[in-house]
């Protein structure tokens, strides 16, 4: 249902956590493990069902916050503190961390290198890794053995579980999966507590969840597909994580939502649609009836090194110094989203990578740049003179457009002040020939408000105590519409309203020249 290619689903690290942390001061699992498991599930279903419906209210705009920098950053940051999270395997580590800020990560590592370690763990994860890695080089260099990286990892599992198997190296210190339960998840739909007193607590922490999950879930989503060059529809992805949900905590499953770690592993293996998916799920079916006993045997650290196979990839350094170049506040939130995810975790730095692009909205909507405008030699196009030198200014004339989409309370007296600043720089410069009228060129704000429009009223009132005329030209519909609602058109004079900046100009050339034939 959802829109995305590569994203692989299942149970990730800070929803586990979220629900573990949450759940658990309202009902202890050791004490009542039943009753903790029905809650669990009865969050899920409400995180499914918040989900859904933020879908169904097409509320998918607002993982537009989630800007390119902010991707890049995340991906980076994520990249790097999976990488860490799996030494654990690589290296046979018996006790690890359960936080994931790099901090805490390498506090663990070098804590449990301390203790006594088996590195025949390290050197299989290490071989298998290396063996990974050249056959994706070959690939790339091969466009005909493109099946040869795809094949890699789970020629590597198979290989893997065989020699462990075969030498008995389990009984050397080689870490092994070990025996699961298979099967098929019971039904757990009589286990939903709606008519129980944590029903309200239940509905919170899944509010929490659902919002979680589908932030992480959706930055996953966009960072490979913006990769492979597409756009993802957060509305399916809201709809189709929450049915996923639903569904879930009628099977027996807690809320899941799309892994980084799973989705790289997806991505490098050269899946092309949600058909990968599908596959998944069946494999994992047909393993859970027939397979589990085979993999016994399989080592963890073999797990952890196709993980860390896919994840170079994902640390764009050429796009983050891009992004340096083109866009300083771009690369802050870069940066932000990097250092949050990896001294923090996902959320806070999905959450530092929005705090500061909403503030660098703020920061150019509330000042927002005026330029003065001079003529093109032999047309009619006036452009910004700074831009192009060779524009020419009109004797007496001011002509300033305003860059802003909205004139608003925010920005209004900004304006106003930079139009009188220049006014008075103007006129300081030239004790000849003195601004008398000042053009305003709106053609770039789309809409304006209250507050705006008594800007302008002051501004037209201290411009004709200076003996300065307003005009406007190219004011949009909705802009003149408001002009004409607030009477601001009957006090500025609807013979000083023009549709373009060389209408206003020849107006009042004309003028000129009559009041100077007339003397």
């Amino acid at each position: 249902m959802g829109s995305s290619r590569e994203i692989a689903i299942g149970p990730v690290a800070v929803v586990s956590l979220l629900l573990s942390a949450m759940i658990q001061n309202i009902i202890d699992p050791s004490v009542d493990p039943t009753n903790y498991r029905r809650l669990v599930f009865t969050v899920t279903f409400f995180a499914g069902t918040f989900q859904a419906m933020f879908g169904l209210f097409r509320l998918g705009f607002l993982v537009d916050f989630l800007s390119h920098a902010a991707i890049v950053g995340f991906m980076g940051g994520a990249a790097i503190v999976i990488g860490l999270q799996q030494l654990k395997g690589l290296l046979g580590i018996d006790h690890f961390t359960t936080k994931t800020d790099v901090v805490s990560v390498l506090d663990a590592v070098v804590k449990s290198l301390h203790r006594p370690w088996n590195p025949l763990n390290f050197v299989l994860g290490c071989s298998f890794l290396i063996f990974i890695l050249i056959t994706r080089f070959i690939g790339r260099r091969k466009r005909k053995l493109f099946w040869l990286p795809a094949m890699a990892p789970l020629f590597s599992v198979i290989l893997s579980t065989l020699i462990v198997y075969l030498t008995k190296a389990d009984k050397h210190g080689i870490k092994i999966v070990k025996h699961f339960k298979g099967g098929l998840n019971p039904s757990s739909v009589h286990q939903l507590q709606f008519g129980s007193p944590h029903v309200g607590e239940a509905a919170k922490i899944g509010l929490i969840c659902a919002i979680i999950a589908l932030t992480e879930a959706i930055a996953v989503g966009r960072s490979f597909a913006s990769l492979k060059g597409y756009q993802l529809d957060g509305n399916k992805e809201m709809v189709a994580m929450g049915f996923m949900n639903i569904v879930g905590s009628l099977t027996s499953c807690y809320a899941a939502t799309g892994s980084f770690s799973r989705t790289a592993v997806n991505y490098t293996a050269g899946c092309e649609t949600v058909v990968s998916n599908i596959v998944m799920a069946i494999t994992v079916l047909v393993s859970l009836l027939f397979f589990t006993r085979l993999l016994y045997y399989t080592p963890i650290a073999i797990l952890a090194s196709i993980i860390l196979s896919a994840l170079p990839g994902l640390i764009d350094l050429n796009e983050a110094y891009n992004i340096w170049k083109v866009d300083k506040l771009d690369f802050l939130v870069c940066i932000g989203a990097f250092f949050g995810v990896l001294f923090g975790s996902v959320k806070i730095g999905l959450l530092v990578a929005v705090t500061i692009s909403f503030v660098k909205i703020i920061l150019n909507s509330v000042r927002p740049s005026t330029e003065e405008q001079g003529r093109l030699p032999a047309t009619y196009i006036f452009r910004d003179i700074t831009q192009f030198p060779m524009a020419t200014k009109i004797t007496g004339m001011l002509i300033v457009r305003v860059d802003s989409g909205t004139l608003c309370f925010a920005n209004a007296n900004f304006i106003k002040e930079r139009i009188l600043r220049r006014v008075t720089d103007e006129n300081g410069e030239n004790t000849k020939d003195r601004v008398g009228v000042l053009v305003l060129d709106m053609s770039n704000v789309m809409s304006i408000d209250t507050s705006a429009i008594l800007a302008l009223e002051e501004l037209q009132k201290k411009l004709t105590s200076q003996g300065i005329e307003l005009a406007v030209a190219n004011p949009r519909g909705s802009v003149i519409n408001k002009f004409k609602s607030a009477k601001f058109i009957d006090k500025v004079g609807a013979g000083r309203v023009f549709l373009t900046v060389d209408d206003a100009v020849d107006a009042f050339l004309h003028l000129r020249m009559t009041g100077l034939a007339s003397c």
